[in-house]
């Protein structure tokens, strides 16, 4: 987790703190005046009322216009909503990412159940009392809109009268050899299943174990290193193993056999070996061992900055990518992630093969833990922006229902995204379920079940 990231939690359970002393005061005041079962009644009825409408971590004000830069000559046309369907003031140019930037504010009732825009066949979701530009994705919808057909209707919010539709045009990333960087197993599944699973030629990096946090293997009687060991061993097969479900074969799997939450430390002291934090190891070649190549770390296995940029140059040499797909460092704050960029790009430098383009992911935001919003399924509207983002390209491959199915049967089995959910959450969402009309697939009860499984996966795309 990003620092910036953390200062907005701690300040946002700040508040909340606050906010919870202030009421029980108010309580103690009326029980003390009125009746005692006053307390347990507002008190249970409280924990209900922020359990339906104010669980979401949410760090900025739902009135703030999104911001975005997009590519200079992008093109871009006027529209309108006319009796509900989209008129544009000129033909569409053609183009495969359709973006309709326009104002949409939350009713009185969009300020307790989600509001969201039906375009289409498809629903985007925004946050409650949203007010100001938003950004819809149209992508797949292109025949539908030039015939003027396209409906856009709101629930629980509405919409202005006039928009902008941004088109973006690219290759087919899938015809050109792709090689996806993922920090830790699943991250490749999460942002880019569907895309890999219909590349011509793609190879994935895994540069993680992915052994912190393995509190759920202690139930197994084992002690912290040992649980965090079996962890690591768990997800060093899943990223190797659950691409074959996309048509991936093993060999061009790669597993560089890493420790969590270090990437960073690499990258400032590239000499330094840094074991994991929890496991206890800190010779990276067992995770290799599956691997179909050499690599320069297999001579000494030591996890240190130097060794994973020699890794790095070497894979980009032995697959030679025309596009890499990896995590987008200015919009995603987790630190593995900001990390494995930093450390991509610096051996793009060194390397004698040069890829031509980035499609950069963002499994995680700093401001919005929902994005995308909204049940599983549906289209994926931009995500939150306030502050100022390199002016990329856009580019966002549909998915079919198939398709769909197939990327939610691989998160099923990923370890990480195993497991029933606390009692907490599991009373939060029937809860949300009741009260806010929330509804979670059936497909898995991690939340990236809903978030990763859309109609849309989504790329910005930096050319190199």
């Amino acid at each position: 987790m990003s620092a910036r990231k953390q200062q907005l939690l701690r300040r946002h359970r700040r508040h909340k703190r606050l906010a919870v002393g202030a009421a029980v005061l108010v309580l103690l005041l009326l029980a003390l005046t009125v009746a005692w079962w006053l307390l347990p009644l507002m008190l249970l009825l409280g924990w209900i009322a922020h359990e339906a409408w104010f669980a979401d971590h949410l760090f900025y004000a739902p009135d703030e216009n999104y911001q975005y830069a997009f590519p200079a000559g992008t093109p871009s046309v006027a529209a309108t909503l006319s009796s509900g369907c989209l008129q544009l003031s000129e033909e569409v140019p053609a183009g495969d990412t359709l973006i309709l930037q326009l104002q949409v504010r939350s009713t009185w009732l969009g300020r307790w159940l989600d509001p969201y825009v039906l375009l289409g066949d498809d629903r985007q979701d925004f946050e409650r009392g949203v007010r100001g530009e938003r950004y819809l994705n149209l992508s797949g919808q292109l025949a539908v809109m030039r015939a003027g057909e396209l409906q856009l209707r709101g629930r629980f919010c509405r919409l202005a009268a006039s928009a902008t539709l941004h088109i973006f045009s690219s290759p087919d990333y899938r015809q050109q050899s792709l090689m996806i960087i993922a920090p830790h197993a699943d991250d490749a599944e999460l942002a880019a299943f569907g895309l890999y699973s219909q590349a011509a030629e793609v190879s994935i990096v895994t540069l993680t174990q992915g052994e912190i946090e393995a509190e759920a293997y202690q139930h197994l009687g084992l002690g912290k290193a040992a649980a965090a060991q079996l962890k690591g061993r768990l997800r060093t097969w899943d990223s190797l193993a659950v691409p074959l479900w996309g048509g991936v074969a093993q060999q061009r799997c790669v597993q560089l056999g890493y420790y969590c939450l270090q990437l960073p430390a690499m990258l400032a002291a590239p000499a330094q070996v840094l074991a994991s934090r929890e496991s206890g190891e800190s010779d990276i070649r067992r995770a290799r061992q599956h691997n179909s190549l050499r690599l320069p770390a297999d001579a000494d296995g030591q996890p240190t900055g130097n060794n994973l940029q020699a890794d790095l140059v070497s894979l980009l040499e032995h697959f030679r990518p025309e596009v890499v797909v990896t995590p987008h460092p200015e919009l995603d704050p987790h630190s593995d992630h900001v990390a494995a960029t930093q450390a991509l790009l610096a051996a793009i430098q060194l390397s004698s093969w040069q890829p031509q383009t980035l499609l950069l992911y963002a499994n995680h935001l700093h401001d919005n833990d929902r994005w995308p919003m909204g049940p599983a399924g549906q289209g994926i509207a931009l995500p939150p922006v306030f502050a100022s983002l390199p002016a990329d390209g856009l580019w966002s491959p549909c998915l079919s229902p198939a398709q769909q199915l197939d990327k939610a049967m691989a998160l099923a089995m990923q370890h990480d995204l195993q497991g029933r959910l606390p009692l907490k959450k599991r009373l939060r969402r029937l809860i949300q379920c009741v009260l806010s009309g929330r509804r979670w697939p059936i497909t898995g009860a991690n939340e990236f079940f809903r978030k990763a499984v859309r109609r849309h996966e989504l790329f910005w795309v930096r050319h190199l």
